[in-house]
């Protein structure tokens, strides 16, 4: 199994950046996808970057693109959300989360999370 732990939330203004980190306890870490997703208050989960296992292939929502970077260090079992150009509707709990989904973007194909940062940006 793995275990996810979450780091880096935190108040920046629009147009700032963030970089959240995912550090997994596992031996099997570099098996598995993993992805991020966030929750504002009174919506729904939402797929945000999701990566391969071997980092090849990486996934983003249309509303992060060329924004928001994903990637993972398997050496350090730690995957990364770095945020850039960030809006006030990027304002929600982040979650990662590690698994073999399949679409990787369905938050249900995900056997593992974590406990959520919140991220807030302000105007």
């Amino acid at each position: 199994q793995v275990q996810l732990v979450e780091s880096g939330g935190g108040l920046v203004q629009a147009g700032g950046s963030l970089r959240l980190s995912c550090a997994a306890s596992g031996r099997t870490f570099s098996s598995y996808a993993m992805g991020w997703f966030r929750q504002a208050p009174g919506k729904e989960r939402e797929f945000v970057a999701a990566i391969s296992w071997s980092g090849g292939s990486t996934y983003y929502a249309d509303s992060v693109k060329g924004r928001f970077t994903i990637s993972r260090d398997n050496a350090k079992n730690t995957v990364y959300l770095q945020m850039n150009s960030l809006k006030p509707e990027d304002t929600a709990v982040y979650y990662c989360a590690a698994g073999l989904p399949q679409p990787i973007s369905w938050y249900r194909e995900y056997d593992y999370w974590g406990q959520g940062t919140q991220v807030t940006v302000s105007s």
